[in-house]
């Protein structure tokens, strides 16, 4: 694989801005995508407790073509009612599907997360937020770790909250030699451990009861104990947008999507658990020609690195002034 070194941001895709919004008192937030002439679409859910919005829209059988933005949102369910401030800040820009009556509807699919274990749990994006989000937004790299909807993600929750650590936001980018450019952004808020892909070294996750200076292991805990306290259970889900500059169908997309998703599994074990609402979504928002296969494969790649970077930024130490 030839380009440009892992790095960089999903605002080096042309026409992606991305911003964010956030509560400091209730350790949640929102992080919105903005596509400034909009985007083929598609979604791959991998987790079996999704909360999501607008998301059957995608489904290449149906009749939307193009979205105007994608929605990140802690909240949970509760979340889900921040997209209605993206979409008021696009129709004030008139962007959205146009109706026959002359109304602009801006499609705008959202995933949430669930941090209502962290920070005040009746504090939770709503539609000021979301449209707050949208006056942030900026083709500039974005900041990453504890921000937008990262802002209450955890990892490692094997043992519950008190065992756990940050997860994080984070992203990462790809250009190739023939101007097509791939940028992946995460948002982990993972029931298992963070991973490095190559060797299995846990980078963050579970730490051990009897000694905070080690991790658990999450995998092999659960494996070796054949059982799981589901107390625990319900307070996870990693959301992932990847987008490209190279011109898919919907259907390609889609496939875009699905082999996206793979990168959750590298870098998150175990994941797509019963109680985990994995989501990601894939943005073709350009006319360059590509092999969706090899964007699939760099894509995944791409996730991998997102949620290891959004969760280490998360979990770095605080420079004292």
């Amino acid at each position: 694989m030839t380009g440009k070194a892992l790095g960089g941001c999903i605002t080096d895709v042309p026409g992606v801005r991305v911003g964010h919004a956030q509560s400091e008192s209730g350790h949640t937030g929102a992080t919105v995508l903005l596509l400034e002439q909009g985007a083929i679409a598609g979604i791959d859910v991998g987790g079996s407790a999704p909360a999501t919005r607008e998301t059957q829209l995608l489904n290449p059988t149906n009749m939307i073509m193009r979205i105007h933005a994608v929605l990140l949102t802690g909240g949970s369910t509760f979340g889900l009612q921040a997209a209605a401030g993206v979409q008021r800040f696009l129709e004030e820009q008139d962007i959205g599907f146009r109706a026959s009556t002359g109304a602009i509807v801006p499609i705008v699919p959202t995933a949430a997360i669930f941090d209502l274990d962290v920070g005040r749990p009746r504090i939770y994006p709503d539609p000021a937020m979301g449209y707050a989000a949208c006056q942030a937004a900026s083709a500039d790299a974005t900041l990453q770790g504890a921000v937008g909807a990262g802002s209450g993600a955890t990892c490692g929750k094997v043992l519950g909250s008190d065992h756990a650590m940050r997860g994080g936001l984070g992203t990462a980018s790809m250009a190739l030699p023939d101007g097509v450019v791939i940028g992946a952004l995460a948002v982990c808020n993972a029931w298992g451990d963070i991973v490095h892909p190559d060797n299995g070294t846990i980078l963050a996750g579970a730490r051990h009861p009897n000694d905070p200076s080690r991790f658990l292991n999450s995998e092999e805990y659960i494996i070796d104990h054949r059982s799981i306290d589901t107390r625990f259970f319900g307070r996870d889900t990693t959301l992932c947008v990847v987008a490209t500059n190279a011109k898919f169908s919907r259907e390609e997309t889609t496939k875009l999507a699905m082999m996206a998703q793979d990168g959750i599994a590298r870098a998150i074990r175990p994941s797509h658990t019963l109680f985990d609402g994995d989501v990601v979504f894939a943005l073709s928002a350009g006319d360059k020609e590509a092999d969706v296969t090899v964007a699939g494969t760099i894509a995944a790649r791409l996730i991998v690195h997102a949620i290891i970077r959004g969760v280490l930024a998360a979990n770095a130490p605080v420079e004292q002034p």
